[in-house]
């Protein structure tokens, strides 16, 4: 096949019918006409060689052919926004767009005001945040800039360790009043405690260490971290939360700190190939700082 036979906009329009299982689902998302989703799906069949979808009951299904190109169209949908970004950001002064990604938590409850600040500095710059407690790939370029959680190990990734983020128990005043302040661990199990309900890698982890974090012994069950947040907030029992977070909130009261504290380790990563860019230099190096402060607000 000649690399010229199917363009991007071909491969566009059939990541657009796989999200949404229709032409018309597609049309709505991209902004085009259904009848052109449909042409261009026909088209990239017929340069490809492959069928792509069936039509089924329940709209139109991917082959096995589509599941297998997928990635590989979600990388060139990347590059392509990637390019984008880069294209826009030359000219005089820092402007273009930098996408940063990070968790719930530190995209709603850290990263605003260094982002807000960020952008009284330099109007011309443009901030896209991906919250998402998946891992964002920073080699396929889905993100420029990434909070992370565990140590980026790839070769052509700048990583600059920020700090160990303390996470302990906490609870709101109210709850505490009603329900009584637990003094051991083992006081834990007569409260209503909130925690996940699909076990990860790293809370398989934190298990081990405390081994009454488990799902059964949870009231309240969400793997949103930012809900769990509110939960605490709102006084409907015992949860894990950032120590510098909750430490904004005089109603927010640690428990048991001489016996549970999980250090968060908390990374920034980009791609080296961004280290000369201003746009992207800069938005780390103050997200960096910003970072770094979050980090120091917790006690010693």
């Amino acid at each position: 096949m000649d690399d010229t036979d199917a363009g991007w906009e071909l491969y566009r329009s059939f990541l657009g019918v796989l999200q949404h299982g229709s032409l018309s689902g597609a049309a709505r998302a991209l902004g085009v006409a259904q009848p052109t989703v449909g042409r261009h799906v026909a088209a990239l069949e017929k340069a490809l060689g492959l069928a792509l979808f069936t039509r089924s009951q329940l709209g139109l299904t991917p082959t096995e052919a589509a599941l297998e190109l997928q990635p590989h169209a979600e990388a060139m949908r990347a590059s392509v926004a990637a390019l984008k970004r880069a294209a826009e950001s030359h000219g005089e002064g820092v402007k273009g767009t930098v996408r940063v990604t990070a968790s719930e938590v530190v995209g709603v409850e850290v990263l605003p005001p260094i982002v807000a600040q960020l952008q009284r500095d330099h109007p011309g710059l443009k901030v896209e945040l991906v919250l998402s407690n998946r891992v964002q790939d920073l080699l396929r370029r889905e993100a420029d800039i990434a909070v992370r959680m565990t140590e980026p190990r790839q070769d052509l990734l700048i990583a600059r360790h920020v700090g160990a983020v303390p996470v302990g128990l906490h609870a709101h005043k109210d709850y505490l009043h009603k329900r009584g302040t637990p003094t051991r661990i083992a006081e834990l199990s007569a409260h209503a405690l909130i925690g996940f309900d699909e076990e990860t890698p790293y809370l398989r982890a934190a298990r081990k260490a405390f081994p009454l974090w488990r799902r059964e012994a949870f009231a309240l069950r969400c793997d949103s971290d930012l809900a769990q947040l509110a939960l605490i907030r709102a006084g409907a029992g015992i949860g894990v939360c950032q120590v510098p977070l909750a430490r904004r909130d005089p109603k927010l009261v640690r428990l048991l700190p001489e016996h549970f504290e999980i250090g968060l380790q908390t990374w920034l990563a980009m791609h080296e190939d961004l280290r000369h860019s201003p746009r992207c230099r800069l938005t780390f190096d103050a997200l960096l700082r910003g970072l770094q402060s979050h980090v120091s607000q917790a006690p010693c």
